[in-house]
């Protein structure tokens, strides 16, 4: 699954596919903003760990389960 994040003032956004479903990536998000969390983490299916800061939270856009991909894998 494709999550996208937007981090305000950053003209770039963060681009994770992940294994986990949208609904525990929803969970951690949700959790991390109600609580008094300054960051949350999400991994992606590569093993890479990413720390996001709350205060500057724009979006989050969790798109559905992965399709087939064409051309080239890494």
């Amino acid at each position: 699954m494709d999550i996208r994040i937007g981090i305000a003032n950053s003209p770039r956004e963060i681009a994770i596919e992940s294994t986990d479903s949208p609904a525990d990536v929803e969970k951690v998000i949700a959790d991390a903003l109600d609580g008094s969390k300054t960051y949350f983490t999400l991994k992606d299916n590569k093993g890479k760990v990413y720390l996001i800061p709350t205060a500057g939270l724009a979006y989050v856009e969790v798109g559905s389960v992965e399709r087939g991909r064409v051309g080239f894998v890494n």
